[in-house]
């Protein structure tokens, strides 16, 4: 599955098939002159680039859901569509796996510049780590590296790009595809002495081909760096879109305006001439900023009141629904915490009690009942860290893979396992979760009021920023245990080595288990749907028994909308209600701001 971090906060793709070009209409802008809708989510953008470590999760995401294309996307079913506007995919050869992608000529950045091999060239370098440093390792901090998969340089030509797979992956439909940051950008932000857009991509492409690293370098580090920004840029290089819209104006932890993007001249148009996209992290102020018509949108991680409040709302639409988001604790292997083996002299086994003691404490199904159910009555509690409940191999799974030793809090349990390792309390565990989240606050509380019970003084370490996700600045996590959701871009088989992959930049906890590494492997080729679930049980099987960490409870979705807009249309898969922006419109003779 490919998966994103959610901020305050990811079946299988039929990959066999060929995928055929097609033919678009003559563009004509849908834009209505001077509209305006404000919708609201619980963070803003502050990276523009969403492909990087630090730039991985849903708010980025959405505004490059918006400000860029692609050669497909996911609806609301979810179903896999084709883009053909913007351009086509081929698989032309099985052994090996190869595909030709081709950008069609309409498709151009906002300054003008087209949008061109040389751009897909720069994606396969981090995608696939196609260039590294001297050290051997990824010169671009790219979120899920995969050297594996196409270590091999591609062919290009105008506007094409040829992949050849090092093997039959499953899901190479969805691998693949065109960043949110412009090649000749990257390049004039690594060196501004280079101002034609051109010359900067030549350069870019003729480095990559010939292995220049020293070039490479800086191109890299101003692809990571240069693209953080909490308010508006002032370098017009950082938000060059070939999407519908582009950021007009950004204030950190507080809105980000968009703008229809002259430019765009292919695929759907939008309707709205701008959209404001406000940061509300309470969701009950979410939904009183709707009443208020403040908001034409809001949606965020529920309460039982927050649904209340939405059904006393005469002048809003809802829908409630579950994602394709699971919540979730990880623990820290290797901090120097209490589920660190290294705090007992390398004891694996006394490190691995202590981690499942904590896990025991955990009160899932009160988790569950106080704060899910009151939404959703049929929740439950999800016992898999790769399936999603109701999938064909979930039930399958969850019966053999070690869950059911964590299916009741068990303090008198835990306190054996302490007991019988010698480990007396108590322990200290530094207790991450996003600040100003109520729902995380909450859960926080009922897992510290329970750990204690076995001994374990649980700390609020909250901090809003998710700073432990910068594996740039922060390779080891601090905390010794967090608590957010992975939230799932796609329906695809594979992407779960980025969290649980030893020394995978997503694995934020330091967890490392070779036969997990193979396993993981191993599913990428594997075609058969009955072998797929053996190997995910074996990977499950592990995962638990190490006491990894522990999952709670798939979300539950809930999005409002005045019935002023049309078009709304919430998704379980992320970017979620904003997957057809495009096709939002004021309600014919409603007012708009």
């Amino acid at each position: 599955m490919k998966i994103t971090r959610l901020t305050a906060g990811v079946g299988i793709v039929a990959a066999g098939a060929l995928v055929l070009a097609g033919c678009s209409n003559p563009y004509e802008s849908e834009v209505i002159e001077n509209t305006e809708i404000t919708v609201s989510w619980n963070d803003i953008i502050d990276n523009f680039n969403s492909n990087s470590t630090s730039g991985n999760n849903v708010a980025n995401g959405i505004i490059t859901h918006m400000t860029t294309s692609g050669f497909n996307y996911y609806d609301d079913s979810p179903a896999l569509i084709q883009n053909t506007a913007f351009g086509s995919y081929e698989k032309t050869s099985d052994e090996p796996l190869t595909v030709e992608y081709t950008i069609n000529d309409e498709v151009v950045w906002s300054d003008g510049v087209p949008v061109d091999e040389a751009d897909m060239l720069l994606s396969w370098a981090y995608i696939f780590a196609g260039v590294k440093n001297a050290d051997g390792a990824p010169l671009f901090n790219y979120a899920n590296p995969r050297p594996d998969l196409a270590s091999a340089l591609p062919e290009i030509d105008d506007k094409k790009l040829t992949l050849v797979y090092d093997k039959a992956y499953v899901d190479w439909e969805i691998q693949f595809g065109v960043g949110s940051n412009a090649a000749h950008a990257v390049v004039q932000l690594a060196y501004p002495e280079i101002e034609d857009p051109q010359e900067a991509k030549d350069q870019l492409v003729e480095a990559i081909q010939n292995g220049d690293i020293e070039w490479l370098t800086p191109v890299a580090a101003a692809w990571e760096a240069d693209f953080q920004h909490a308010n508006t840029p002032e370098n017009p290089l950082v938000t060059l879109s070939y999407g519908p819209y582009i950021v007009e104006e950004l204030v950190e932890e507080d809105y980000v305006t968009l703008v229809a993007n002259d430019a765009f001249a292919w695929g759907e148009s939008p309707k709205y001439e701008r959209i404001t996209v406000r940061q509300i992290a309470d969701p009950t102020a979410q939904v009183q900023a709707l009443q208020n018509q403040d908001v034409q949108v809001a949606s965020g991680q529920p309460t039982p009141d927050v649904l209340e409040l939405v059904q006393g709302t005469a002048s809003a639409d809802y829908h409630t629904g579950d994602e394709a988001t699971y919540e979730h604790v990880d623990l820290t292997f290797n901090n120097g915490g209490p589920f660190d083996p290294a705090t007992y002299g390398g004891d694996e086994a006394t490190a691995l009690a202590v981690r499942t003691a904590f896990l025991k404490t955990i009160p899932r199904d009160e988790i569950v009942e106080k704060l899910i159910q009151p939404l959703n009555p049929n929740a439950e509690v999800r016992n898999s860290l790769l399936t999603i409940p109701g999938s064909p191999s979930y039930a399958p799974i969850v019966a053999e893979n070690g869950s059911a030793e964590f299916a009741e809090v068990d303090i008198d349990g835990a306190k054996a396992l302490l007991e019988e390792a010698g480990v007396e309390g108590p322990i200290d565990v530094r207790f991450w979760y996003p600040e100003g989240n109520a729902r995380r606050a909450a859960q926080y509380e009922l897992i510290a009021t329970s750990a204690a019970l076995a001994g374990f003084n649980v700390i609020d370490d909250s901090e809003p920023n998710w700073e432990f996700t910068d594996t740039a600045a922060n390779p080891i996590n601090p905390h010794d245990a967090v608590i957010f959701a992975w939230a799932s871009t796609s329906l695809a088989l594979t992407g779960s080595d980025q969290m649980f992959g030893t020394d995978k930049p997503s694995n934020f906890g330091g967890y490392s288990n070779t036969e997990v590494d193979r396993l993981l492997a191993d599913l990428e080729t594997e075609l058969d749907p009955a072998n797929q679930t053996q190997i995910q049980l074996e990977v499950e099987q592990h995962l638990w028994a190490d006491a990894y960490g522990i999952t709670i409870f798939q979300f539950p979705g809930l999005t409002a909308w005045d019935k002023g807009v049309e078009g709304i249309s919430p998704a379980p898969l992320s970017p979620y209600y904003f997957w057809n922006f495009w096709e939002w419109a004021p309600v014919a003779g409603a007012a708009t701001e």
